[in-house]
């Protein structure tokens, strides 16, 4: 039986308030891997032709594959004139919070399949209660697509009870997760290998599924890299070969093997953590590949020196599941149980969606009054800020000029490489002096963290910049980011 319709319509509802709900910023892949690439693909899509791509993307390390859901999008929303900049910003979390609302009802309808409808409710229960996956489903980041492409591959997974097993829509899913970000294999490796074992007609499988899938998928994510690069390039295989096998994250902090069991993994779960233990010692033997799936991937990403709480996001919803078996087996302390999960996970969803780290985004909105003065064209931004603190083009959709401090990798191997960002912040002063030596360069506008105010107070001060306005951003600052950004006007330069 499939999910009853009004658990559909209540998972949207959640989650069309969950996308309201979150106006932080949690990592920059967010908007730089997402919809600053999707803004920049459109004037291959000829539209207009400013935006920006990092790194990554001129060094040819992601697909355009995800990035093209959203410029179709924006392309829509221009063809329709209602290509504003609100538009620009929320129907992509809107279209994110769509899926992960059909993503959970999947989970709910696999868990009826394979249980009853009473575990599935425990399961679906579990899953939009989750302080994680609230505060991550909607936003345009790759691990929010990987894991709900799971969810969805998860419910077509052969497994022994399941009625709804269908090698080829769970493999061509698997495939699309793999497309969008590679390392969507690893959680996946122990479930194609179980079910090759417990597969008979094995050569059937790889001959009338894997290739097919595997061809249809890969020759699809070509031809849109072709279009959009220009040349012909496998952007999964330069991928793994910088963040495995060279390692290179490790640029961008590097944390010790145990992370994800000491803090990654019971920060995810959260309050959830007694119930996945419990879950865990209940479950049924044929939920052990999901489980061998959850231990795998913390294992394999524990290898890597760089670590991030989103890239175990993808095993959360396996998670779920055992949570879930948990609650159902509570008896006499179900409704405590479930009163306790939906009150304490309710605390760090709303303070992490609403409060924590909500500057970066808040401040866009004083940089968009920009695009509707007469003088836009005068206009000069400058964040100086750790690099990709905040959005760009596809949360301010006007040409302005902008500008922010640089921090790619040294991929040459150069032992002396400091990138720009590292240059600046070694000495503020010295360098705003060596960069702006003429004012005819200076920027109309700095917007910066307040600790860096008092260390460049004398360059404001001797190039006429007064403070029109200060944006909170978090109650636990941090190094160069700042509890509150201060953004700075030029006098002599614009008179708004």
């Amino acid at each position: 039986a499939a999910a009853p319709a009004p658990l559909l319509a209540l998972a949207l509802a959640l989650r069309t308030l969950n996308c309201f709900l979150v106006r932080t910023s949690f990592v920059p892949d967010e908007y730089w891997q997402s919809l600053e690439v999707a803004h920049r693909m459109l004037s291959v899509l000829n539209i207009h032709n400013y935006g920006y791509l990092t790194w990554e993307w001129t060094s040819s390390l992601r697909g355009y594959s995800y990035p093209l859901i959203f410029a179709s999008m924006y392309k829509a929303l221009q063809l329709l004139a209602k290509d504003n900049v609100q538009l620009l910003i929320w129907v992509p979390r809107l279209a994110q919070a769509v899926l992960a609302a059909f993503a959970d009802v999947k989970l709910y309808s696999l868990v009826q399949h394979l249980e009853n409808s009473e575990t599935a409710k425990f399961v679906f229960f579990c899953q939009l209660c989750s302080w994680f996956t609230w505060y991550s489903c909607t936003r345009t980041l790759t691990n929010t697509m990987e894991t709900i492409l799971t969810i969805f591959a998860l419910s077509y997974y052969p497994i022994k009870g399941s009625k709804m097993g269908n090698s080829c829509k769970y493999l061509a899913l698997v495939a699309l997760a793999i497309v969008i970000r590679p390392t969507a294999v690893i959680p996946w490796m122990p479930l194609l290998f179980s079910h090759f074992l417990q597969e008979q007609r094995k050569a059937d499988l790889i001959l009338h599924n894997c290739i097919p899938v595997g061809l249809v998928t890969v020759g699809t994510s070509l031809i849109i890299d072709r279009v959009f690069f220009g040349e012909w390039v496998l952007v999964q295989l330069n991928f793994l070969k910088f963040n495995v096998l060279q390692n290179l994250g490790t640029f961008y902090g590097s944390h010790p093997w145990h992370w994800y069991f000491t803090q990654g993994l019971p920060v995810v779960l959260g309050p959830h953590l007694p119930f996945f233990i419990h879950g865990c010692a209940l479950a049924p033997r044929r939920y052990r590949i999901f489980l061998l799936a959850v231990i795998w991937t913390v294992l394999v990403y524990s290898t890597l020196s760089h670590k991030e709480f989103r890239f175990i996001y993808p095993v959360l919803p396996f998670c779920m599941i055992f949570c879930g078996y948990s609650l159902k087996h509570l008896k006499a302390w179900k409704k405590t149980a479930a009163s306790f999960l939906l009150l304490s996970n309710l605390v760090p969803a709303l303070y992490m969606g609403l409060v924590h780290q909500r500057g970066t985004l808040d401040v866009m909105s004083h940089i968009q009054q920009l695009c509707n003065n007469s003088q836009q064209s005068q206009a000069f931004v400058f964040i100086l800020m750790p690099c990709h603190s905040t959005p760009f083009y596809s949360h301010v959709h006007c040409p302005l000029k902008m500008r922010f401090l640089q921090c790619p990798p040294d991929l040459t191997g150069s032992e002396s490489y400091v990138d720009e960002a590292d240059v600046f912040y070694s000495n503020p002063l010295g360098w705003l002096n060596k960069e702006f030596y003429n004012d005819t360069l200076l920027p109309s506008h700095l917007i910066l963290f307040n600790v860096l105010e008092q260390e460049i107070s004398s360059f404001l001060a001797l190039r006429g910049y007064e403070k029109t306005a200060t944006v909170f951003h978090t109650h636990v600052p941090q190094g160069r980011v700042g509890s509150h950004i201060s953004i700075y006007r030029r006098k002599t330069a614009m008179n708004y």
